[in-house]
Order: structure tokens, then C-alpha cells, then sequence
């Protein structure tokens, strides 16, 4: 059964364990034994709009609410009881301002409700079926490029481990916090990173920081240098395997733009064809 929901007001198919349903489905008695140790004590952050936002947040009403700002959001975990705490404690929505437009528990199940509802902010664990939080950030690339509607990501996950931090901060993330953190707590971060800035708690930050202090600088690709933006996201799903027409689905662009961009990526790289670009990608683990 798929774990997957759109906008809210969908009716899921069923509730199995393995179902994820959009929308403030689940009762409040539920919602408190699921959410257990997620929401006993203040973990994490929160601070003003352009800075990084770090240490401990009051635990007061969520400013959201009071300001009539509103955040659409997706929740991935494979933990379903996890998912419907999170839900009572975060989606009521003239409470908090967060509305919860959709659920998923796999990698797989992640990527289509996301893509299908492009959602403002997503709380992404960070071991998940399917390859885990890192895999979702790489297949959601250009959903988090879009300069008009970003989708941004904020890791919510029990781990405080320094390489599943760093892992899915190069992946594209905004922000990590832990599931000890507060529900007003979670809230004002997902305001923070719908805003743009990045939330870390004081530890983790620390990790972030010491993994990017490092002076060796990478090696420079001249080749891949010379693609735009646009090219190295199409030269990827191209190398993936993907047909015109999905690229150009997944990417919001006309088939012939991406025919246009396959041109010019093989006159800069002097390539043949699409079997060459596929070898040329994978050689530099671009794939």
C-alpha cells in the first residue's frame, strides 16, 4: 500500500502501518503517544530572519501564528506513529500556521509526494528505506535549486551523529534538528527555514562548521566548469537514465529546452552521445 498523500483534504486509501496520510488526520490522544520523547524538552532553535539560528528557543506560542504567516510542509519518516505526533503537535494549522500537505515513508514515496505537492519546507529524517535522507536531498535537487518555489529541508531525526549531520548538509539541507525538540520549538524552525536560514542546534553546528573549516580546497573540474547550472542538473538525470520527457517534467521546462541543453552539454564536453555522457558522469560520481 503506498505511504503517500497530496494536498490536504485527500482522502487516504487506508490506514495500514504503512500508509501516510496528508492533512491534521489522527486524534490528540494518539498524537501524545506517539510523540513520546519528540516533544519532553528543548533541544533546539531558533533566532532572527538572516542569521544562523542556533541554541535554545523559548517555548511560547509560535510567533507564526500571531503574525498570520502560514508554511506548507511535508513529513518524512517511516515511523507512522512518529509522523501522526509530529501532525497533532505542529499541523493545526490556525494554531500554528503550518498546514501538513503530505506524508511519506520511503525514499520513494518522499520524492512523488513532494514533487506532487511542492511543498515550502520538508522535515526529513534521516534513515529512511530506499537510501536514506541524503538520497531524497539528491533526487529533489532541482525541486531545491527552483529560484521562484524552493522546497527547502530541515533533517528531523533521532541521531546526532556527525556524519548523518554533514552527510545530508552537503546534500542541499537547511537545517538539523534533533527529535527531542519542542513542537513550539519545531515549529519556529520551519518558519526559519522556509525564510532561508539555516537552524542547527549548538552541538550540531559545531559538527557543520569543523566538516567545512577544512583549507584544502577542492580540485577544480575545468570540463564541468564550463556547464551551467541548468546543464549539470540535466546532464545527471540524462546520465541516470531518464527520458527527454521526464527530464523535462522533473525539471518544469519543455522537451525541446532539454534537447537544447543535451546539445550543449556534448559540444562542451566534445562528446558523442548520451551513452558517452553517461560514462563521463559516472567516471566523476556526478551520477
Amino acid at each position: 500500500m503506498s505511504d503517500v498523500n497530496g494536498p490536504t483534504g485527500q482522502t487516504p486509501a487506508s490506514h495500514g502501518p504503512e500508509d501516510a496520510a496528508a492533512g491534521t488526520a489522527g486524534t490528540e490522544a494518539g498524537a501524545e503517544a506517539a510523540t513520546g520523547s519528540a516533544t519532553e524538552s528543548v533541544a533546539d532553535v531558533g533566532a532572527p530572519t538572516g542569521s544562523t539560528a542556533v541554541g535554545p528557543q523559548t517555548t511560547a506560542a509560535p510567533a507564526a501564528a500571531e503574525g498570520g504567516r502560514r508554511v506548507r510542509v511535508v513529513l518524512v519518516d517511516d515511523h507512522r506513529m512518529f509522523r501522526t505526533g509530529v501532525q497533532a503537535e505542529i499541523g493545526e494549522t490556525e494554531r500554528t500556521g503550518v498546514e501538513v500537505v503530505g506524508e511519506a515513508a520511503d525514499v520513494d514515496q518522499a520524492v512523488t509526494v513532494i514533487t506532487a505537492t511542492r511543498p515550502e519546507v520538508v522535515l526529513l529524517d534521516v534513515h529512511l528505506p530506499g537510501g536514506g535522507g541524503v538520497e531524497v536531498l539528491r533526487r529533489c535537487a532541482p525541486l531545491m535549486a527552483d529560484a521562484r518555489q524552493p522546497v527547502r529541508f530541515l533533517a528531523l531525526s533521532v541521531s546526532d551523529a556527525a556524519e548523518d549531520v554533514i552527510g545530508v548538509i552537503r546534500g542541499g539541507a537547511r537545517g538539523y534538528v534533533t527529535k527531542t525538540i519542542t513542537g513550539t520549538d519545531l515549529v519556529n524552525s520551519v518558519f526559519r527555514v522556509q525564510e532561508g536560514d539555516a537552524v542547527f542546534s549548538p552541538r550540531l553546528a559545531g559538527f557543520v562548521l569543523d566538516a567545512f573549516a577544512s583549507t584544502d580546497a577542492p580540485p577544480v573540474d575545468e570540463d564541468l566548469d564550463r556547464l551551467t547550472q541548468r546543464e549539470r542538473e540535466v546532464l545527471r538525470l540524462i546520465a541516470r537514465g531518464y527520458a527527454y520527457k521526464e527530464i523535462a517534467k522533473q525539471l518544469f521546462i519543455s522537451v525541446k529546452t532539454v534537447e537544447s541543453h543535451v546539445s550543449a552539454v556534448l559540444r562542451k564536453l566534445q562528446l558523442s552521445n548520451r551513452h558517452e555522457l553517461t560514462r563521463w558522469a559516472t567516471a566523476r560520481r556526478l551520477v
